[in-house]
């Protein structure tokens, strides 16, 4: 079963904030087929670690005034992931994305489309 509406529309909420704050790479992997703990990791690059932070701060201010918060809370220097049960933000330097390559590592997952204004 694909992931909720509902989900979907968190996932565009916190993709909005991420391009306004010029973060780049947005990707949303459908993940319901998957795992039981989330629907959906949305993954995006910031160009270094105080953009990383910068991003992360305005999507839980985002996300807060669509009436979420978040389970958890992770931070490293560059890769910070905001936990929101069904949906889960992962935030990386472009040095980690490479690295990890989460896109990859869900590439037999479908892709959630929404549209997002990059700003570059």
């Amino acid at each position: 079963m694909p992931a909720s509406n509902n989900v979907k529309r968190l996932a565009q909420i916190a993709a909005d904030a991420i391009s306004e704050k010029l973060g780049k790479d947005i990707l949303a992997i459908d993940l319901s087929d998957q795992m039981v703990l989330s629907e959906v990791f949305l993954i995006a690059t910031g160009q270094n670690p105080k953009q990383v932070e910068a991003i992360s701060d305005f999507v839980e201010e985002k996300m807060r005034e669509a009436g979420e918060k978040p389970a958890r809370r992770e931070k490293s220097d560059e890769w910070i992931l905001l936990d929101y049960s069904d949906l889960v933000v992962h935030l990386q330097s472009e040095n980690l994305r490479n690295y990890y390559m989460l896109d990859r590592l869900w590439n037999d997952c479908p892709l959630i489309e929404f549209k997002v204004d990059q700003k570059r």
